[in-house]
């Protein structure tokens, strides 16, 4: 008879093992959004998720959350995630009993992410939306959200000039960094100051600096 106690085999993958592990770590903690982490690991074997769900992807998207409720609370209509990539903000955002979202909307240029965030939120039903889209070709002067989120400023090149599609008064959350060596960021920013004078917002109701092991990360939130 097979003892289910044994450990696995040594040919186990580290997605068999992952999913296995962040499932217990679930029932443990009761934690829905870890037990969709889960799903995603098991569903979506192929995904970068490791990466999105990485100490310090969460350390800054944890830290945008906390700073987004000081800010301006948790009460929001709509929120736009631009580059959502596997939705992870969102599905933080969710877990967070502060908040009161009636839809956030993550938008990403890579089609094959959108089914790994929608795994990523599906407890969120309604209130989430996936789709492919890039930031430059949206309708900004349709429907206009709450809350424009771009944690990716450091891959735009031209970060004002994208943030003048947006209408006058637009809430934004951003993020940039100074990892330079970073060969996709195109645009970091060397200081806090640099990323202030970059975005020039209107009105700026947060800015901060978030020190990691390899780089800085800085964030504003405020007022197109």
């Amino acid at each position: 008879m097979t003892d289910a106690t044994q450990p696995a085999s040594p040919e186990m993958d580290w997605h068999e093992h992952a999913f296995d592990l962040i499932r217990g770590i679930a029932a443990y903690t009761g934690n829905v959004l870890l037990t969709d982490l889960a799903r995603v690991v098991g569903d979506h074997p192929d995904s970068a998720i490791a990466n999105a769900f990485n100490h310090r992807q969460v350390a800054s998207k944890a830290w945008a959350r906390d700073q987004l409720f000081e800010s301006c609370g948790g009460r929001f209509g709509e929120i736009w995630i631009l580059g959502g990539w596997y939705g992870v903000f969102a599905a933080m955002l969710f877990d967070d009993a502060r908040y009161d979202i009636d839809l956030v909307e993550s938008i990403d240029v890579d089609p094959a992410v959108e089914a790994v965030a929608r795994t990523m939120n599906r407890r969120a039903g309604a209130k989430f939306r996936a789709r492919t889209g890039d930031m430059y070709a949206l309708d900004y002067s349709g429907r206009r959200p709450d809350l424009v989120v771009n944690t990716s400023c450091e891959h735009i090149a031209d970060v004002r000039g994208w943030l003048d599609m947006l209408a006058p008064g637009t809430r934004v959350l951003l993020q940039s960094n100074d990892y330079f060596s970073e060969p996709t960021h195109i645009n970091c920013v060397a200081e806090l100051a640099d990323f202030v004078g970059l975005a020039r917002l209107a009105t700026v109701d947060f800015a901060g600096t978030l020190p990691t092991k390899k780089y800085n990360r800085f964030m504003l939130i405020g007022r197109t």
